[in-house]
């Protein structure tokens, strides 16, 4: 995984409640959709969440049963501490 993609992995799972989170996990979420790694439906949630920086998008796209690749990404990324993400793990 290059820098680039390993900067933008931390910060599409950056903690809810931080000012200006959410506007930092669409921006990156743009970055992924652009990668081709995202659909337009998961990019639409991260979209309307980056607004709310306390609402996880990870909780939207479970209470709307969509995105399962994607949250299993994430949670991929998150349990092995920043060292998955690519696929690689």
């Amino acid at each position: 995984m290059d820098d680039e993609t390993r900067h933008h992995w931390s910060l599409i799972t950056t903690p809810t409640g931080i000012e200006w989170s959410g506007r930092t996990r669409y921006a990156a979420a743009m970055y992924f959709f652009q990668q081709g790694e995202m659909s337009a439906e998961v990019l639409e949630v991260y979209r309307i969440s980056s607004r709310l920086d306390a609402e996880d998008p990870l909780d939207v796209l479970r209470r709307w049963k969509m995105g399962s690749e994607w949250i299993a990404r994430v949670e991929a990324w998150r349990a092995h501490d920043g060292n998955a993400g690519d696929g690689s793990a």
